[in-house]
């Protein structure tokens, strides 16, 4: 099951019961889009982090300035870190979604070890965890 497999082999995800199996191309297209996240949430981080960074520079001279001034800057330097907070836990759960794919066990919810679902993984790649115990460590 795992991608390491030897050229002309396929990985075979797990399925719930009464879902089609995955398709090669299905496979194919669902690491292909894991890769591709990993890669934008990284673009994303650096373009939020220079932002950022721009953002402290210029609020570092808060003397003299009209406190409307501030408040925004400090509004946007605010955004910029909670864009920044999120495209790393995106990216985080995006490896680790790769990393699962790559070990042969992606498709697998890590609390019940029950299948996610295809339909769940084709909406949401990066999910480790079936929508059951999802809403379950929501709830705590």
């Amino acid at each position: 099951m795992a991608s390491s497999k030897s050229e002309g082999e396929q990985v075979v995800l797990p399925v719930r019961e009464g879902e089609d199996p995955w398709t090669p191309e299905e496979v194919a297209e669902v690491r292909e889009e894991l890769s591709n996240d990993i890669e934008r949430m990284r673009k994303a981080i650096e373009v939020a982090e220079a932002e950022l960074a721009g953002l402290m520079r210029e609020g570092s001279d808060g003397a003299g300035r009209d406190p409307a001034d501030v408040g925004s800057s400090n509004f946007e330097r605010d955004q910029e870190m909670s864009l920044a907070q999120n495209a790393r836990e995106m990216l985080d759960q995006s490896e680790l979604a790769l990393s699962l794919f790559d070990k042969g066990q992606y498709g697998l919810c890590e609390t019940c070890g029950e299948p996610i679902g295809k339909a769940r993984l084709q909406a949401f790649p990066r999910a480790t965890m079936c929508v059951r115990c999802k809403q379950r460590e929501e709830r705590r």
